[in-house]
């Protein structure tokens, strides 16, 4: 790993999400000291020559499980093989999801996240809280949360029925308490009753495979669950963020919701994006289980193309995640008789921001400066990280990647970092790739070769509140506070109703 504390990348086109600009970049003790030319620097300052590259702010992964103990078995991707992996990808922060069992203490599970992450996370990372019950304990813990944590999101399932699953009486509580102390409200938008009853029947039908995941939870049943939660969070007038937005009928209640005024914000995943359902119909049983997760992937062959198309100029759609959530074909056999049984989840942290360049940039439907708003910028600014994440400026982090959008890879499992043992993007030939990854001013990654080492990421408090997210809602709370109208008593008469005979 380079010892260098002062680093100018120099020859490169420095890229945010409103402007390009050929300049350099000083970087000194972890944090960007100056952009421009001609830059005055200190005595054995490395330089990086960024000619014919792209310098572009590193990548936030917003939505990863790393080893998450989920369906009887644990994630195989750690929080030191994850982090790695992302910064061989250019992503140099995650958002992991804390989730507390039914029952459990979110400050106790806070806490044990922060135990196992700390030691072993090689990117700077912060952490979303799961609500998976309710009551007036909780509803404590989320303001300790908020004041003492830096935790400024919550997130609820609307399915794992018996399991996570909230009812829409607990969202509307949930989302209030988010609302009074400044948080932002997430959603794992599925009917969860639906899909149990669909599950059922499947299984009654003999239908024990893969494709049993996607049949028993259409759609329909995602996109039913996106409006009800939109619904809910605008009449507690809470912010609303949708996490993994797998469909194209959700996606459409989440664009038509967002030109209609509401505060939602809907997160694609590198999965959804890159790749379909089909691959459930898979002859190979161990090819098809790998793509399992929820919401699941659509077969409809055309959804990656549409849900691209919302993420570009339109914003209907804002930002990009992963799910990381990696379970070897191993431990998914644990379904092999029975889908309900299949771990759920994929990979996507080591190559979400190639797949977005080669679906979006590359075939012509986004530009560059967009690119680091759905990858970084507007995440940045979601989570209050804005401009300490997300920003090549002075003052701003020094997380950053150098990006060679003529350099080509063919996505492989034999060849990427993450421990899984398989790749739901296996053969994807990928324009543009990072050669040098920047974390805090230190190369953690260059030419191939990753220089770091666990625990050298840090916790990164988020305070509430965020201006991107509550301007509006703060205006509406002034000006939409319902009021009675003034008139004159009622003075008539009132007919008389017998009381009802026991």
């Amino acid at each position: 790993m380079t010892t260098q504390s002062q680093i100018l990348i120099k020859g490169g086109k420095v890229v945010n999400e409103d402007f390009s600009e050929m300049t350099d970049v000083y970087i000194e003790d972890g944090v960007i000291s100056a952009v421009g030319s001609d830059l005055q620097v200190a005595a054995g300052t490395r330089v990086i020559d960024a000619t014919d590259r792209l310098v572009l702010p590193g990548g936030i992964d917003t939505h990863t499980h790393m080893e998450l103990s989920f369906m009887g078995t644990t994630a195989v991707d750690d929080f030191h093989t994850g982090t790695k992996a992302a910064f061989a990808g250019g992503t140099t922060m995650i958002l992991d999801f804390v989730i507390p069992q039914k029952g459990c203490s979110l400050l106790e599970a806070y806490e044990q996240w922060r135990t196992t992450a700390d030691p072993k996370v090689c990117c700077d990372y912060s952490l979303h809280m799961a609500v998976t019950w309710w009551d007036d304990t909780v509803k404590k813990e989320m303001e300790t949360l908020v004041r003492d944590k830096g935790v400024n999101s919550f997130k609820m399932f609307m399915a794992y029925k018996d399991v996570f699953m909230l009812r829409d009486n607990e969202l509307y509580a949930v989302f209030a308490q988010c609302k009074e102390i400044g948080a932002i409200a997430q959603v794992h938008a599925e009917n969860g009753d639906l899909i149990a009853e669909g599950a059922k029947r499947m299984l009654s039908l003999g239908i024990t495979g893969p494709e049993g995941h996607e049949m028993c939870r259409p759609e329909e049943v995602e996109a039913e669950a996106t409006q009800r939660a939109i619904t809910i969070a605008h009449a507690a007038n809470c912010p609303l963020y949708v996490v993994h937005v797998m469909s194209k009928s959700a996606a459409k209640v989440v664009a038509n919701a967002r030109r209609n005024g509401r505060v939602v914000f809907g997160e694609p995943i590198a999965a959804g994006l890159g790749t379909d359902g089909t691959n459930y119909w898979h002859k190979d049983w161990a090819h098809a289980v790998g793509f399992v997760m929820g919401p699941p992937l659509r077969p409809d062959s055309s959804t990656p193309r549409y849900l691209m198309d919302l993420l570009p100029s339109t914003d209907d759609l804002s930002v990009t995640g992963t799910d990381n959530c990696t379970f070897s074909v191993c431990q998914k056999a644990l379904g092999k008789d029975d889908f309900t049984k299949i771990p759920n989840g994929v990979n996507g942290v080591e190559d979400r921001m190639s797949v977005i360049w080669e679906k979006g940039v590359h075939s012509g439907k986004m530009d560059e400066n967009r690119f680091v708003a759905v990858t970084s910028t507007n995440a940045a600014k979601i989570f209050n990280l804005y401009p300490q994440k997300g920003r090549i400026a002075k003052g701003s982090d020094a997380d950053l990647v150098i990006w060679d959008p003529e350099a080509t890879r063919v996505i492989s499992a034999k060849t990427h970092h993450q421990a899984v043992d398989y790749n739901i993007f296996e053969g994807m030939l990928c324009h543009g790739l990072p050669v040098v990854t920047i974390s805090r001013g230190k190369v953690v990654y260059e030419n191939g070769q990753l220089f770091t080492k666990p625990g050298m990421g840090r916790y990164i408090p988020r305070k509430p509140f965020s201006e991107f997210v509550y301007n509006r809602i703060n205006q509406r709370e002034k000006v939409g506070k319902p009021c009675a109208v003034c008139r004159e008593p009622y003075t008539g008469e009132i007919i008389s109703i017998a009381p009802k005979r026991s």
